[in-house]
């Protein structure tokens, strides 16, 4: 009895043992893998992936900036010294308005160095107010308070944005932002005038017929006698005086008047507050046992018997 029982415990140990064991070399274990190897299935981890960095911008240095605001406002300014009639000079007004307002609202937007903020912000009120002036002036051409591009020109020197945008710019210099900002040369305003009674146009003054103005107006006036839409004779009246043109030849005449400030002699025009009239009816000198006197007034006068229209400019002899 005693030997059956250990020999019962030896086969169950030898049992056991080769359970464990796996049987050897180029087995699988009790689990069904090779012995020495690993299931990549379970152990491997998925590769991660690291988010590219977003690279910082880069701050653009501010002196270029500052020059592609600035540029395009000199090179509009720098037409207005070009321009060789009032409506050229109208539209480099228009040029170089819209340029000072783009300038002024990108620097508004531009991120500027912190050495220059005042500076900076000065200078877009000063471009702000330079556009401002401009389009005045402009406005000031269209209804004939500026009739001729030496006024105008006057006018843009009297613009504070013009001074205010160099004073602006030499502290961007002082800081080591220099840009070049050209001021142009501009006449000074006149109000230039011709002595009363002066005959502007003097043509032949061989008849009788005398004409007689009197000037009542709020201006100066150039009173003409014309034909096929040339003058013949031209006077001066100043305002509030009287002048005549004597000798006046027979014929029939329109009578045409152009009132204003500032006469330029040469150019035979008012450069500033301009207006260009004409009475609607003509007026006949004759000679015989008499003569013909005409007498008119350049104001509405109570009772008077002479209409007149306005005249464009284009269509108004020269006096």
């Amino acid at each position: 009895m005693k030997s059956f029982t250990k020999a019962g415990l030896a086969a169950g140990a030898t049992l056991l043992l080769a359970a464990c064991s796996g049987g050897g070399s180029g087995g699988t274990d009790g689990f069904g893998l090779k012995p020495g190897k690993t299931d990549a299935a379970s152990t491997t981890a998925s590769p991660t992936r690291t988010p590219t960095p977003t690279p910082t911008p880069t701050r653009p240095p501010y002196g270029p900036v500052l020059a592609g605001y600035i540029d395009p406002v000199n090179t509009a300014l720098g037409k207005l010294n070009a321009s060789a009639s009032l409506d050229a000079f109208s539209t480099a007004l228009q040029e170089a308005a819209t340029a000072a307002t783009k300038a002024g609202s990108g620097l508004g937007y531009a991120d500027e160095p912190a050495t220059v903020t005042t500076a900076r912000r000065q200078l877009v009120v000063a471009l702000g107010q330079l556009s401002t002036d401009l389009t005045k002036v402009r406005n000031d051409i269209r209804k004939k308070n500026v009739c001729a591009t030496t006024s105008a020109f006057a006018e843009v020197g009297q613009s504070e944005g013009l001074k205010a945008v160099p004073a602006a710019l030499a502290q961007m210099n002082a800081a080591g932002y220099p840009t070049t900002f050209n001021v142009p040369q501009t006449p000074q305003l006149q109000t230039r005038s011709q002595e009363n009674g002066t005959l502007v146009r003097e043509g032949r003054l061989n008849g009788s017929g005398v004409l007689n103005v009197d000037n009542g107006g709020s201006s100066d006036a150039v009173v003409s006698l014309a034909q096929n839409g040339k003058s013949i004779h031209s006077v001066y009246v100043g305002k509030g005086k009287k002048a005549s043109i004597e000798g006046v030849e027979d014929g029939t005449y329109d009578v045409y008047f152009a009132g204003g400030v500032d006469w330029d002699p040469s150019l035979k025009a008012f450069t500033q507050s301009c207006d260009f009239s004409k009475f609607d009816d003509t007026m006949a000198f004759e000679t015989g046992r008499t003569y013909t006197s005409w007498s008119i007034t350049l104001q509405p006068t109570v009772g008077g018997n002479a209409k007149t229209s306005d005249v464009d400019e284009d269509k108004f002899p020269e006096p």
